[in-house]
């Protein structure tokens, strides 16, 4: 479970922004402020249902944008590559990414 924390605060990282503004509300609270559902839900006077629906759709959008972009997974492969490099060269690259 906390590996997939880990990978969709990744994927937040990079396509956030795409996600509605409610949608990246109700992400942040939840993964990244360790709100519950059900204090997400009382703080914004909606259904729990509703938020781990709104939680649960966000989470497929950045599924859907890695899977079609892979953006996260063209990072891997630069780390990989670049892991033996000069520092200074590498930190340059890093910057970039």
């Amino acid at each position: 479970m906390e590996n997939k924390i880990l990978y969709l605060n990744d994927l937040y990282d990079y396509y956030g922004n795409l996600l509605t503004s409610k949608q990246q509300e109700y992400f942040e609270d939840y993964y990244l402020n360790n709100l519950t559902l059900s204090e997400i839900a009382e703080n914004n006077n909606i259904s729990r249902n509703a938020i781990h629906k709104q939680i649960k759709d966000a989470e497929s959008k950045l599924e859907m944008f890695e899977e079609n972009l892979k953006l996260l997974e063209k990072r891997k492969q630069i780390e990989k590559l670049i892991k033996d490099l000069d520092k200074n060269l590498k930190e340059q690259i890093e910057e970039l990414i």
